[in-house]
């Protein structure tokens, strides 16, 4: 397959090209890593007080550009508008929090005997940070901010669907002040620029968003080099709402239909107890249907269109028109759009019940007990996120324990904060981001022992 030097960007909205950019090649990102190598080693060197300075005011600078990274979002990617405010809000919070913890980096004295030990945490190098195209600006920060933090220069791939506001990051970085070659944001194709990153012996870590599928094949090249690397990868979360639930609440539409579906962590299985399924059935059926579809610039829509045809198509593909559901209105003309569905005649092991569809689509599935909700919120090949919906306490313990996944909300749909660990089991993926001990991932550990006994006589 031959690839293009150029990538063009549309409005999902409306299929209109936004903008054209150069595709990185290898030798690009031959190039990019040896500028960020240099820059590493200056950076390196920065008083942490100074480090630190510096990524608060490229925080600064971000919030003073809050609105215009929202709509060009919104232009690239579809998002809606009041969304894309939070996920640029997101990149200028993460800044910031990732800079309190420059001057927090420490080591630790050890005890033993006949001397002193102390372990460093040191920089590792080169970090490259591969984003998708569902939360652009937010996951390339996630990988970026603690990076920088703790030392490390970064290269940026952005998702070739997506590549205009991890640009014009770069662009307000180099406004704050960080120095040139730091943070560098490298469009390009994955197969190409994508495998020349992950592949490059300068590069000391990856950290990846996307698929499983690529995810796999980005662990394998890593292992070659035994290179660390951070995959947060795809997901089937649970929604499990027992009957003693506030089930207005717990069946909120918006906890797989925010972004149109297309976030791992949406609750895309509905898993509820047998006593209250019917009544949970209309309560989706009437929240479903009053979604508004449309526009992601008008500040009434709810939901806007998916990212691209492609995306489109294996939407189309995992639920036919003609499947056993709950549906809504979605445009028709220009743009990527798909009807927000609840599928209702799926059994438990179906391809739809299993696997990740990454549009606006959930599954309903009747349990009986306990034992059977946690029967079926595991038979997946995924453990990302989740959510319990119960007045019951202790039975909120036992299934936060018993559910296998890296995040979970009691009586919430919310997942994701940057001040607390991120991450997957299973095939979600491996090791944690955000964080109270996300710059220490990207660190090296040096151990120093210093003899305090005199030399030999």
């Amino acid at each position: 397959m031959s690839y293009e030097h150029e990538l063009t960007v549309l409005n999902p909205a409306t299929e209109e090209v936004v903008a054209t950019v150069p595709a990185a090649t290898a030798a690009d990102v031959d190039a990019a890593v040896a500028r960020a190598s240099k820059a590493q080693a200056r950076w390196a060197a920065v008083a942490p007080a100074d480090r630190a300075r510096l990524l608060r005011r490229f925080a600064d600078v971000v919030d003073r550009h809050v609105e215009e990274l929202a709509r060009l979002e919104v232009r690239e990617a579809g998002h809606l508008l009041g969304n894309a405010r939070w996920e640029a809000g997101n990149v200028r919070d993460l800044l910031a929090y990732a800079a309190g913890g420059v001057e927090r980096l420490n080591g630790r004295q050890i005890p033993v005997p006949g001397g002193l030990d102390i372990t460093l945490l040191e920089p590792l190098g080169v970090v490259g940070v591969i984003a998708p195209w569902n939360f652009p600006m937010p996951i390339a920060a996630w990988g970026a901010a603690p990076a920088l933090a703790a030392g490390n220069a970064v290269v940026l791939k952005p998702a070739e669907t997506t590549p205009l506001t991890a640009l014009r990051l770069a662009e307000l970085a180099l406004e704050a002040g960080l120095p040139e070659g730091l943070f560098q944001v490298l469009p390009g194709h994955g197969p190409v620029a994508g495998t020349a990153l992950v592949e490059h012996p300068e590069v000391a870590k990856i950290v990846f968003t996307g698929s499983t599928r690529t995810g796999r094949d980005v662990m394998e090249r890593c292992a070659r080099q035994v290179k660390p690397v951070t995959l947060e990868l795809g997901g089937k979360s649970p929604n499990i709402v027992f009957a003693d639930a506030d089930l207005k609440t717990a069946v909120d539409p918006f906890s797989f239909l925010d972004n149109s579906g297309q976030d791992c962590c949406a609750r895309t299985r509905i898993l509820v107890q047998e006593s209250v399924y019917d009544e949970v059935r209309e309560l989706l059926a009437d929240a479903v249907a009053s979604v508004v579809v449309g526009d992601p610039a008008d500040e009434k829509t709810q939901m806007g269109p998916l990212i691209s045809r492609q995306q489109l198509d294996r939407v189309r593909r995992l639920v036919p028109a003609d499947a056993p559901g709950l549906r809504g209105i979605a445009p028709d003309g220009p743009g990527f759009w798909f009807a927000p569905t609840v599928l209702t005649g799926e059994a438990p092991d179906s391809e739809a019940a299993r696997e990740e569809i990454f549009g606006p689509v959930a599954v309903l599935l009747p349990f009986t007990d306990e034992q059977d909700a946690i029967r079926l919120a595991n038979d997946t090949p995924y453990g990302l996120s989740g959510s319990l919906w119960t007045r019951d306490i202790g039975r909120a313990l036992r299934l936060s324990r018993a559910v296998k996944a890296g995040n979970l909300s009691v009586n919430s749909h919310s997942s994701v904060r940057y001040w607390t660990p991120f991450g997957g089991y299973k095939q979600s993926g491996l090791g944690r981001e955000l964080g109270p001990d996300a710059l220490t991932a990207f660190t090296e550990t040096k151990n120093v022992f210093i003899s305090t006994e005199g030399p030999a006589q």
